[in-house]
């Protein structure tokens, strides 16, 4: 059994995807992006922790929907456009 999981505490999905689907169990979150889910609009405007840590909110935001926290996260997957920033968003994402 699969059901959507959607709160407007976080982007609302742009495209046929949502933003979690619980299956049994499990529950798969679509990516992220530094979307304020008030204005819709990108936030950080190139500081990479700002955008880290909207992007952390939006995942929280998901997941509390869902009934879960970052606490029953098994796997996540980060996509860097420049690694140079790899310690600065490690930072953030393990507060």
């Amino acid at each position: 059994n699969r059901s959507i999981v959607s709160t407007p505490l976080a982007p609302a999905a742009i495209g046929p995807y949502s933003q979690a689907v619980r299956a049994g169990s499990f529950i798969f979150l679509s990516g992220q992006i530094p979307l304020d889910p008030k204005t819709g609009e990108m936030v950080g405007g190139g500081d990479v922790e700002e955008q880290t840590r909207q992007v952390m909110a939006n995942l929280k935001a998901v997941l509390e929907a869902a009934g879960a926290s970052f606490a029953n996260v098994v796997k996540t997957t980060i996509f860097l456009t420049d690694l140079g920033d790899f310690a600065r968003v490690n930072k953030v994402y393990g507060s």
